[in-house]
C-alpha cells in the first residue's frame, strides 16, 4: 500500500543523509552521467516519474516524491512502500523533493526535460531555496546559486557564466573579464560566456547569482560546495 501522507503530518525530512543526496527526475539522462552523479551523492531519492526508469533495475530509490502524475504503474507497485505523494500544484515535483530532503548537497539531474519552461522552473527553485547547497545537473552545464563566498579550481579557459536573478553585485578573482564594480541584474547586465584563467573566488552581495559551468566541472563545483567557510544564505521570505 501507498504511504501517502500529508505535508503538515511530516515533523521532519523525508529522506535524511550525512553525505551528498541524488534526486533523479523524469528527463532522459545518460548512463554515465547517472554514475557519475552517484559516485558523489551515493543517496538516491526519485522525483515523481524518475522512478519509472528504476523499475526491475539494481538501483532502489530511498523515496519517491511528487505530485505522482507521472508515475508509471509498474513504478507505484514496485517501490508502493517508498511512495509520498504531494498533491499541492503551487509547487513543482522538484521543488518537493528538495524542500523534503536534508544532506549537505543535492545534485539534481533530469529535472529539466528539455523545456525551456521547465528549465526556468527549475531555476527558480534554485533561487527560492538559496540557503540548499544544490546543483541542477544537465548534459552540458550544471547550475548553482553561489554561496556568500566560494572558490572554484577550476582549469584555465573553463567556461564560467553568472546569471542574476536579482540586482547584485559580485567580487571575483580569476576571470577573464572581472566584474569588481559593476552592478548585474536579469533586466540589465549579466555576465554570461566569460572564462576562468586559473582558480576563480564568487563573492556577491546577495542571494540569487546563478553559476553555470560545463558538467565536467561537476566534482570540483561539489568539492567546493562541500567546504567549510563557504556561508549559506538564509532562506527566501
Amino acid at each position: 500500500m501507498w504511504r501517502v501522507p500529508e505535508q503538515s503530518a511530516l515533523s521532519g525530512p523525508i529522506v535524511s543523509s550525512s553525505r551528498p543526496i541524488t534526486l533523479l527526475g523524469g528527463a532522459k539522462i545518460s548512463e554515465p552521467l547517472l554514475n557519475t552523479t552517484l559516485s558523489l551523492a551515493p543517496t538516491l531519492v526519485a522525483v515523481d516519474g524518475g522512478a519509472n526508469g528504476l523499475v526491475g533495475s539494481s538501483r532502489r530509490p530511498s523515496a519517491v516524491i511528487g505530485d505522482l502524475d507521472s508515475l508509471s504503474d509498474a513504478a507505484r507497485t514496485e517501490f508502493a512502500d517508498l511512495v509520498y505523494e504531494f498533491s499541492e500544484q503551487e509547487t513543482t515535483d522538484f521543488d518537493k523533493a528538495l524542500r523534503h530532503v536534508e544532506a549537505p548537497l543535492v545534485i539534481a539531474l533530469g529535472v529539466s526535460g528539455g523545456r525551456l519552461d521547465h528549465e526556468l522552473a527549475g531555476l527558480n527553485v534554485l533561487v527560492r531555496h538559496a540557503d540548499r547547497r544544490c546543483i541542477a545537473l544537465g548534459p552540458e552545464t550544471l547550475t548553482f546559486v553561489c554561496p556568500p563566498f566560494l572558490r572554484l579550481e577550476l582549469e584555465p579557459g573553463c567556461l564560467v557564466s553568472l546569471f542574476p536573478m536579482r540586482e547584485l553585485g559580485v567580487e571575483t578573482e580569476g576571470l577573464q573579464w572581472p566584474t569588481r564594480g559593476l552592478r548585474l541584474s536579469a533586466m540589465g547586465r549579466v555576465g554570461t560566456s566569460n572564462a576562468a584563467t586559473g582558480p576563480v573566488t564568487l563573492a556577491p552581495d546577495a542571494p540569487g547569482l546563478l553559476v553555470i559551468l560545463p558538467t565536467a566541472a561537476l566534482s570540483a563545483v561539489s568539492r567546493a560546495l562541500l567546504a567549510d567557510g563557504s556561508g549559506s544564505w538564509p532562506p527566501a521570505a
